[in-house]
């Protein structure tokens, strides 16, 4: 599946792409969305990154964690996914300290040393190249700068592993179908398939460049947490 399949994607699910996380999370992904910026070390006054924000959960989590002093980049290349970003941070108030940048992961607006620190929230996994997005991430980080990058999973459990294929195929397909999307949504099971596992993407992290990787099962390992320390 090629970039521009791929945005096709999530400027097409945009709509229903918070309904559609909490369906295939169980209603958990703002639980693990917040452990996510926990791990990435973010604090008062820095500058952050999000990659694939999407429509700007995690963004918006990391600016409760800057404050008003530091500021929040929110990056996806799907421009409906941050038209709906825009729209939800603009109902807020305070307005959060948070720019929308549509731009590839691939190829990163900014200089390098810039963030203190950086999430990524399911996109690790729809990137048409992990080991340059994990190289671009390196560089635009300053040296000691957390990453922690949050995805779905295959688990080594193989009942786990024919429940979650039983759910997706039974509970979130159909959902999808009901509401136009079922190809959009079907792409999700081979994606897991061809994911690195989580000892693999400590590899990939430690070949881009990153000084310690850490990957954090979690879910009973549907899910997992990438963190990654310049």
């Amino acid at each position: 599946m090629t970039a521009t399949d791929i945005r096709a994607i999530f400027d097409r699910i945009a709509p229903v792409y918070d309904q559609m996380n909490d369906w295939l999370s169980l209603g958990q992904h703002r639980i693990w969305k917040q452990m996510t910026v926990k791990w990435s070390n973010a604090s008062l006054g820095d500058t952050c990154l999000d990659l694939c924000c999407g429509s700007g959960d995690l963004a918006l989590r990391l600016a409760r964690q800057v404050g008003t002093t530091g500021h929040v980049y929110g990056v996806d290349f799907s421009p409906a996914q941050l038209a709906i970003a825009q729209q939800r941070s603009q109902q807020q108030y305070p307005k959060p300290p948070i720019s929308w940048v549509e731009a590839d992961v691939l190829d990163l607006p900014f200089a390098d040393n810039y963030f203190d620190a950086a999430t990524m929230g399911y996109g690790l996994r729809n990137v048409t190249d992990i080991p340059s997005s994990l190289k671009e991430l390196h560089r635009v980080l300053k040296p000691g700068a957390k990453a922690a990058i949050l995805d779905f999973h295959r688990p080594s459990n193989l009942a786990l592993r024919a429940f979650q294929q039983w759910y997706f195929d039974t509970i979130v397909v159909p959902v999808a179908h009901q509401l136009g999307l079922t190809e959009e949504y079907a792409y999700i099971s081979p994606s897991l398939d061809r994911f690195p596992t989580g000892q693999k993407q400590v590899e990939l992290a430690l070949q881009a460049g990153f000084a310690t990787c850490t990957h954090y099962t979690i879910a009973s390992g549907m899910m997992g947490v990438l963190v990654t320390t310049k």
